[in-house]
């Protein structure tokens, strides 16, 4: 049964959620929608665990890469108050970092995913190490990167939330999700956003739903992809031994995988990026300003990724944002593995977001998250 509110002229995106759960393997899913600053739509259904308790008004689902495009806005809100330089050199604010002919890899490389460096296997050793911290950004800062920096876009699917993440750490002398907290939540007043999820959080948390490829199958994948050349890099960005061991085992929800680890509710992300779609101002100043969201907003390249193997046109921590009925052409955010994601669209001043826990589609979201868009696209439209 769905809950929650929905505004009659948005009444097609409740359906379109609704679409998503009718599956035997169950699950819960939630969606929001934000229109001219207005909540529009709050919705959700489903079961969030095993035991089928039903999806409820503070459930939160681990959203994997939507992460990226939280993390990237918290920097953002750095640069725009002047305490964060996104073209000076990383090594400038990680000394570390430089080693290995990286001394030129700026900040903005790491945020359009251009620094070379999203590599994980042979740099990282299995799944636990992404656990530790200092010893996952040590690996990451004696790494040698792929290519010049500047010269190819590579999703660094794993590697974004250490690399920014260190950035963030030792710019404000928190955590990542400290940074997140005072960056995002705490202005927005948001209930539910948090990088992992420790504590009285963890049991606000769906449980996933996978279907982890067993090891044979894996090898032979891995083999046809390897044959065909141009995707040996999205291997290297994406495997690492023991992951879906990790992830099932509860352990992730007490790490910083600022790449991976966000926990979520739908109207969380809708709300931050609302605010990025209207330009509203918080306590009488702009979220972001203006001229930054410019800058963070504007697509740096049109040329396929080298990581993913077709066009993302980044910017600095976002990517398009792609619906059923096509992609809205200002519009940004990101999305991620197993079907979650949130994006803004400026020209309609529309926000949207989805959260879920039956893992499906692809590293950059799946079918359910594009319906969903669609109809609030085609809802606002309309309105």
């Amino acid at each position: 049964m769905m809950q929650g509110f929905v505004h009659p002229d948005f009444a097609e995106v409740a359906t379109a959620l609704r679409a998503t759960l009718k599956h035997k393997r169950g699950g819960g899913a939630a969606a929001a929608v934000f229109h001219r600053g207005e909540k529009v739509v709050d919705v959700w259904a489903g079961d969030r665990d095993e035991e089928g308790r039903p999806w409820e008004h503070d459930t939160t689902a681990m959203s994997w890469s939507t992460s990226k495009g939280v993390v990237a806005t918290a920097a953002h809100r750095l640069a725009d108050r002047g305490e964060l330089d996104l073209n000076a050199p990383v090594a400038e604010y990680w000394p570390e970092f430089k080693a290995a002919g990286k001394e030129d890899i700026r900040i903005t490389n790491l945020l359009d995913h251009s620094a070379g460096m999203h590599r994980v296997r042979g740099i990282i050793d299995n799944g636990a190490q992404l656990l530790d911290w200092d010893r996952t950004i040590d690996a990451l800062a004696a790494a040698e990167p792929a290519y010049a920096p500047g010269t190819k876009h590579g999703y660094h699917a794993i590697t974004f939330g250490f690399l920014v993440g260190e950035v963030l750490r030792r710019v404000t002398g928190l955590t990542v999700d400290g940074v997140i907290q005072a960056e995002i939540v705490q202005p927005l007043e948001l209930d539910g956003m948090s990088i992992g999820a420790r504590g009285p959080a963890r049991g606000r948390v769906a449980t996933l739903i996978t279907s982890w490829p067993d090891e044979e199958r894996t090898q032979r994948v891995v083999a046809r992809l390897d044959r065909l050349g141009r995707f040996q890099m999205s291997l290297d960005a994406f495997l690492v031994d023991d992951v879906a061991e990790l992830i099932e085992s509860g352990a992730v929800y007490e790490a910083e995988l600022p790449a991976l680890n966000g926990c979520f509710t739908a109207r969380s992300l809708a709300r931050m990026y609302s605010v990025l779609a209207t330009g509203e101002s918080v306590n009488g100043t702009p979220f972001i300003s203006p001229e930054t969201l410019k800058t963070a907003t504007t697509v740096r390249t049109t040329a396929r990724d080298v990581v993913l193997g077709f066009p993302m046109r980044w910017r600095l921590g976002y990517h398009m944002a792609a619906t059923t009925r096509g992609g809205r052409p200002q519009g940004y955010g990101h999305f991620g593995l197993g079907g979650s994601g949130a994006w803004a669209d400026p020209t309609l001043e529309l926000s949207v977001a989805m959260t879920c826990s039956r893992m499906a589609g692809t590293p950059v979201g799946d079918q359910r998250l594009l319906k969903v868009g669609a109809a609030a696209v085609k809802s606002a439209q309309r309105r």
